[in-house]
């Protein structure tokens, strides 16, 4: 069994970040008096041995923020200097395992401090702040805090950072702006009115790396979700002169609209309704498949045109629930381009072991083709 992973964020990272801040604490004989690095261990591991990850690293948040001057300018200034490059490589000594995750706390710390009554009048230094530590660690979550109550000042800060030389900076752009992120709160504000995100995006699509285009695919993901057809005329103008690395990323960022099988989307692709490609056979095999085994799906597609036919073919199984209902499940099928007669067999192998994320229970399960969003119905197998 695996260790938790709460054990690797330990009293050594409670040391490291005490050594972190007096690194970046001033030395001038007017400023704070020197951070007291065993008592802010101390109060850090109160209760410690019974927290989990998270709220290890909140506790370090909060007595950091008690232990750091009152003056926020200063104090934001300690937090930057504790994250300055000449540092990164002492960052973590050599019995640690958690890496970059030394910054956990730095992070829930500035997200506090966007509540702070005085953040108004330091949010540069705010910004500055949370471009080094995107480029240690992660500021995604950070920074949703200030987009939310500083939407305008931080998303013009995020358009500088469009063309930064860092692809930690640029992904932290589309990242953090997504609507939806997972394991955040949303932003309603931009789930209402995502104008302001595309335009950032737009900075962003021909983004040499593929560690910023994907984060640009899930933006538009999340956008797709309230405002489909925002995402399909976004995508409809890239795609023409969009480079393969790019079609790729306009291709997974509409891949929940994909799989509800929507035709602006499916047109986007190629994939219209006017293709003449059309499914002339479904099959399945065994028609009786134990829990645990496998199943075997064929689909023969085939193009009776004159000219070349674009298909997207991808399966649908109707699993059965506990309480004999069913659910639809999409599976990737091919992407395919059908010379004038030609045939052609799509073939997918699905399992139908337990998983966590999906229960098998005995039945007669529905199998369709779904050929550019059109449903055509298959055969049908048992469980047992």
């Amino acid at each position: 069994m695996a260790e938790p992973l709460k054990n690797s964020f330990g009293p050594d990272v409670v040391r490291r970040v005490a050594w972190l801040l007096t690194a970046g604490w001033p030395t001038d004989p007017g400023g704070p008096a020197p951070l007291d690095e065993a008592a802010f261990a101390d109060e850090c591991l109160v209760g410690f041995d019974e927290l989990e990850l998270t709220p290890r690293a909140r506790q370090i948040a909060r007595v950091m923020a008690k232990f750091l001057p009152s003056d926020l300018g200063v104090a934001l200034a300690i937090v930057k200097a504790s994250l300055s490059p000449e540092l990164a490589p002492e960052v973590v000594d050599s019995t640690s395992s958690m890496g970059s995750f030394v910054y956990l706390a730095h992070g829930y710390l500035l997200a506090d401090w966007a509540q702070h009554p005085d953040i108004g009048d330091h949010f540069d230094a705010a910004m500055a702040a949370h471009y080094e530590l995107t480029q240690r660690f992660t500021a995604e979550f950070s920074m949703r805090p200030y987009l939310e109550r500083f939407e305008v000042d931080t998303v013009d800060r995020l358009a500088q950072w469009v063309n930064d030389p860092s692809e930690h900076v640029r992904r932290c752009v589309s990242e953090c702006s997504r609507p939806r992120l997972p394991w955040a709160s949303r932003l309603p504000a931009f789930q209402h009115d995502p104008t302001p995100v595309l335009r950032l995006l737009e900075g962003l699509r021909h983004d040499p790396s593929e560690y910023v285009r994907r984060s640009v695919a899930n933006n538009l993901n999340d956008i797709a979700k309230d405002h489909p057809h925002l995402v399909i005329d976004t995508a409809a103008r890239w795609w023409p002169d969009a480079s393969d690395d790019e079609r790729r990323m306009i291709r997974h960022a509409l891949r929940t609209l994909i799989k509800a099988g929507h035709p602006g989307a499916l047109a986007v692709l190629g994939f219209g309704a006017d293709s003449p490609a059309e499914v002339a056979a479904v099959r399945v095999a065994p028609a009786s498949v134990q829990i645990g085994g496998q199943l075997r799906v064929e689909i023969d597609v085939c193009n009776r045109s004159g000219s070349v036919a674009g298909a997207l073919v991808d399966i649908v199984v109707h699993f059965v629930k506990a309480n004999g209902s069913t659910s639809p499940k999409v599976f990737k099928g091919a992407e395919i381009a059908l010379e004038p007669s030609e045939q052609r067999t799509v073939t997918k192998t699905i399992s139908l072991k337990q998983h966590t994320t999906r229960t098998h229970y005995p039945g007669t399960h529905a199998v369709d083709a779904l050929i550019n969003g059109t449903t055509v119905t298959g055969p049908s197998f048992d469980v047992i």
